[in-house]
């Protein structure tokens, strides 16, 4: 009986759609709940923002020492209502003058990211809309378009937050060539578990910050940024892909050294933890401008883009790092590249991205979806085809662009 249900909805849906010309100006909903932020937006052809709310959980989070899934998703289903609500609100639109809403459903944590898809498919069988599912890491990479008409494909684009870290070229909507990627903890995920060991929420200061603001703050006051000496990690393999791994462990010993030098109490912090935050920042900033660097040559050297379209797009929410993109600065500037990173608040999880993918992919007919019954959300999902063996065939040796000026104390 549930299968001929689903049969007649079928023929229900695609009897009842009258769907709006492709080529018309259109405004599309954006739905996000992949990870911890519950957010909404609704974006038209233009890229004008006409309205957008954000509902995040990062305070709760950091009181329960990370995030727990089955409570993100909680928060997820008691706020996404009222989250789009705000955001249609916003844009003194009705739903029905929408043309299309575009949600989240990979990758993510799936308890959230169920909520946001069940939620986009209902609203889009109650108001008869086309619904677009969207690929997180695509709408991280292809904000910049909104933000920044002059970027064009393909570009280089570096996509670091707290659950990815890769390196690929963006060939087109839904064409990318992954360059590296990450082989355990994301740069976001390394930097909050690297403050809760540094008990830096003992400091009130950075009590209500997430892991990668408390660092950046406290390492900016940094009186000696090579007080405390780090090795890059992957120096001896020569691929484009990441690893936070050796950095943490090298904050580890650092701390225990430091804690048994200067007795420290078990809720205390180490001296100099200004300058230790400085080390750790700068060598994840090291590491990322060398995996970026081979990157570039490797794209050179198999001419993926046009010298005049050489581009690198920073994107993912440690591109907020306003250290880490002073070194990606200097590499572009060394390998005459143009550097765009989106504004802070796009840089971050949020419904805009997900609503100008889904503007992106209207213009390009796309991923339009009048039967979606059995699109499901994907935990995990590769973005794009590898070329990660090409790479590491290619052997590159570089150069590294000198990352000195950051050495500089700024206090």
């Amino acid at each position: 009986m549930l299968f001929y249900g689903k049969i007649l909805f079928r023929q229900i849906l695609k009897r009842s759609h009258s769907f709006k010309n492709l080529n018309t100006n259109a405004i599309v909903l954006g739905i996000e709940t992949s990870c911890d932020d519950t957010g909404c937006a609704v974006v038209d052809t233009n890229g004008s923002i006409l309205g957008e709310a954000l509902h995040s959980q990062q305070l709760f989070h950091l009181a329960n020492g990370g995030i727990i899934p089955p409570f993100a998703q909680d928060l997820h289903r008691q706020n996404i209502e009222n989250v789009v609500n705000t955001a249609i609100e916003q844009a003194n639109i009705r739903f029905e003058d929408l043309h299309a809403i575009a949600t989240t459903v990979k990758p993510g944590l799936p308890l959230s990211l169920t909520i946001g898809m069940k939620y986009g498919k209902y609203l889009c069988w109650r108001y008869n809309k086309p619904f677009i599912p969207i690929h997180h890491m695509e709408a991280h990479a292809l904000t910049a378009r909104m933000h920044n008409k002059h970027v064009t494909f393909p570009f280089l684009v570096l996509l670091i937050s707290g659950g990815h870290c890769l390196l690929a070229v963006a060939q087109d909507i839904d064409k990318f060539l992954l360059l590296g990627t990450t082989l355990d903890d994301a740069p976001g995920e390394a930097f909050d578990k690297v403050s809760r060991r540094m008990k830096l929420r003992n400091i009130a200061e950075y009590s209500q910050l997430s892991g990668g603001q408390a660092i950046e703050l406290a390492a900016s006051k940094a009186s000696d940024v090579l007080q405390f000496k780090f090795t890059t990690p992957l120096l001896q393999y020569k691929n484009c892909n990441f690893s936070m791994a050796g950095l943490k462990t090298q904050v580890q010993r650092h701390i225990l050294t430091e804690e048994k030098k200067h007795d420290v109490q078990p809720d205390g912090v180490i001296p100099h933890i200004n300058n230790l935050c400085a080390g750790f920042q700068l060598g994840v900033t090291r590491h990322l401008c060398q995996r970026v660097q081979r990157g570039m040559t490797f794209v050179k050297r198999e001419n993926i883009i046009p010298k005049s379209k050489q581009t690198l797009v920073v994107s993912g929410g440690v591109a907020c790092n306003n250290f880490i993109a002073k070194g990606l600065q200097l590499v572009c500037d060394e390998m005459e590249y143009y550097l765009v990173r989106p504004p802070p608040k796009l840089c971050t999880d949020n419904g805009v991205m997900i609503a100008w993918n889904g503007i992106e992919r209207w213009r390009a007919n796309l991923g339009i979806l009048h039967d979606f019954l059995d699109v499901q959300i994907e935990s995990s999902s590769p973005l794009g085809v590898s070329l990660i063996q090409d790479v590491i065939k290619h052997n590159i040796s570089c150069k590294w662009t000198k990352l000195t000026e950051l050495t500089q104390p700024r206090v």
